[in-house]
């Protein structure tokens, strides 16, 4: 035997023009990371394929977009529209349509691959300037027309989906710049169009740029961060993977300015104000359902690359690394910038998938009381002055150590950062097969995590030929969150949908938050009444009802929140 391991028939080619799946694919066109031939093998043996079932791909998604019916706008509001921002900027083109209604959400895909697109936009407008955004609102709400506003296209909440059709504005076209910084309150002003790569690296080359004496960091960096838009963080509320040092995107947002149906009004800059509850937090994660963030001023933070220490410790148990990672938090010493623990499911998978599951390996661990499916991996990088950096990364590593912790060589850290931004490039090879990787998340307080964690995790493997792995990548004093990885194979689209909103319940039931960093949108909409209660959802209705009285700010239900009509 060669001993040589089996590989499917990857697709290596771009998506053609105008195709669906040149609408779900992640990453750039002609970008592809296949899965390793060892999670090939994980994925037969846990589904119980042979080789022959990926011989056979399944709804690619490769037919043109045609949606076979006409916009429902009519050419008055087409022309008005023209007369705003120009003909070249708006287009109501079946592909347009289709390819700026639909986010990443495991659902819109799936029905992309079969050629379902649901609710489109009936137009595609792409405003030049925060005086376009004014009078396109101005003009929808007379005539109660839909908008939605579309940043990246990165939304894993169906929070991008029109559902009562109208406009989408597409801000990532023209409203892509930086337009300041000021060195001395160490901010930034950008646009909300603005992606997340082009922001760090402007950021990164200040001095150059904007004629700065030093280089600066954004520090958000979500694993989205080259998919997605400065706007779109704030919006829907994310967090970035060095989140426990530089914060949150509701950390970050100094100050914000909205066009709404009600007005157009800019947040203050104050670092801290006792005028009443802030306006500029209640906007933050609105999701377009409140009205059109048009600029965004953010912290920012000085850059030392220089000075990054990385660290990583394999510990015994799940148990050992919760207890340890809440030490690290409250000890305050200092905290890392990205700090992450693996269940024991996905540090094993992990471990397999990198070879290291061989009888010297196994042996080498178990002489130190690290034993399959009980160990967990924990990683990550210190960031900051140089002394400051140095300290913590030393102070985390005496916790672990206390907590029966085995260092580990910081390659672990690295070959991971190479690669982040990388890992969904592999939802699509799967899903030519039918196998389903999708994700959900929610924040929970150390005392609830272990059984949040045991209870999720069993409805999840109550289904056979399912698999599970959980980390927890953003850290807080009183608590983190759970990440959950969920793969299966289903025999139909449906059973898909059952098993996530299984799942979702199951957080909710458990005591987690309905959500951590992805937003609600309206895939978890359903859950928000029962998650905050009728109070806090009214208080939100009334200011959807003050900003948006003719609810035509991205209805049909996001963030739960119904008009007049009840939509």
């Amino acid at each position: 035997m060669s001993g040589k391991k089996f590989t499917p028939d990857w697709t290596e080619r771009a998506p053609e023009p105008g195709s669906y799946r040149s609408i779900f694919k992640f990453g750039e066109p002609n970008e592809f990371k296949h899965p390793r031939a060892e999670l090939v093998e994980m994925m037969m043996s846990e589904f119980g394929v042979t080789e022959e079932y990926f011989s056979r791909k399944q709804n690619e998604g490769n037919e043109k977009v045609s949606l076979g019916g006409k916009p429902g706008l009519n050419d008055e509001h087409i022309n008005a529209l023209k007369a705003i921002v120009g003909s070249e900027n708006v287009s109501a083109d079946d592909y347009d349509r289709v390819k700026y209604s639909h986010g990443q959400t495991m659902k819109e895909v799936m029905d992309l691959r079969m050629n379902r697109p649901r609710n489109v936009a009936d137009a595609v407008v792409h405003p030049r300037d925060k005086n376009d955004v004014r009078r396109i609102v101005e003009y929808c709400d007379k005539h109660r027309i839909p908008i939605c506003v579309y940043g990246g296209g990165s939304s894993v909440v169906m929070g991008i989906a029109p559902e009562k059709g109208g406009v989408t504005l597409v801000m990532k076209t023209h409203m892509n710049k930086l337009l300041n910084i000021n060195e001395a309150n160490q901010t930034a002003t950008v646009q909300p169009g603005m992606m997340g790569p082009d922001f760090e690296a402007a950021l990164n080359n200040a001095p150059q740029m904007f004629k700065t004496a030093r280089r600066y960091t954004c520090g958000h960096f979500p694993q989205s961060f080259e998919m997605s838009s400065v706007g779109g963080w704030i919006a829907a509320l994310g967090s970035g993977q060095a989140s426990t040092y530089y914060g949150d995107a509701y950390h970050l947002a100094i100050s914000q300015e909205y066009v709404t149906p009600a007005g157009t009004f800019k947040t203050l800059e104050y670092p801290a104000t006792a005028t009443g509850p802030k306006l500029n937090d209640i906007m933050k994660g609105s999701e377009g359902a409140f009205g059109a963030l048009v600029e965004i001023t953010m912290k920012i933070f000085r850059f030392m690359p220089e000075n990054r220490q990385y660290f990583a410790f394999m510990f015994p148990s799940w148990e050992s690394a919760v207890n340890a990672s809440r030490e690290i938090m409250q000890s305050e010493f200092g905290l890392p910038a990205v700090y992450r623990i693996s269940d024991p499911e996905e540090t094993d998978r992990g471990l397999k998938l990198y070879g290291f599951d061989n009888a010297y390996f196994e042996k080498f661990m178990s002489a130190r009381v690290m034993k399959p499916m009980s160990r967990c991996v924990c990683m990550g990088t210190v960031e900051g002055e140089k002394g400051y950096a140095k300290h913590v990364k030393k102070s985390i590593g005496k916790v672990c150590r206390a907590n029966g912790a085995m260092k580990l060589p910081a390659v672990v850290v690295k070959a991971w950062e190479k690669t982040r931004y990388k890992e969904p490039l592999m939802r699509e090879d799967f899903l030519d097969f039918g196998i389903v990787t999708d994700t959900l998340e929610s924040a929970v307080t150390w005392d609830n995590l272990l059984r949040l964690h045991k209870e999720v995790r069993a409805v999840v493997k109550s289904r056979p030929g399912s698999i599970c792995m959980t980390h927890a990548s953003h850290f807080y004093p009183n608590g983190t969150n759970l990440y959950f990885i969920f793969v299966l194979k289903p025999e139909r689209p449906e059973e898909y949908n059952e098993v996530h909103s299984k799942i979702v319940s199951a957080i909710v039931e458990n005591g987690g938050s309905l959500s951590h960093h992805h937003g609600v949108g309206k895939l978890l909409s359903p859950w928000m009444e029962e998650h905050l209660g009728k109070t806090q959802m009214d208080a939100l209705r009334a200011l959807k009802t003050h900003f948006d009285p003719n609810n035509i700010m991205n209805p049909g239900g996001q963030l739960a929140l119904k008009g007049k009509s009840g939509t």
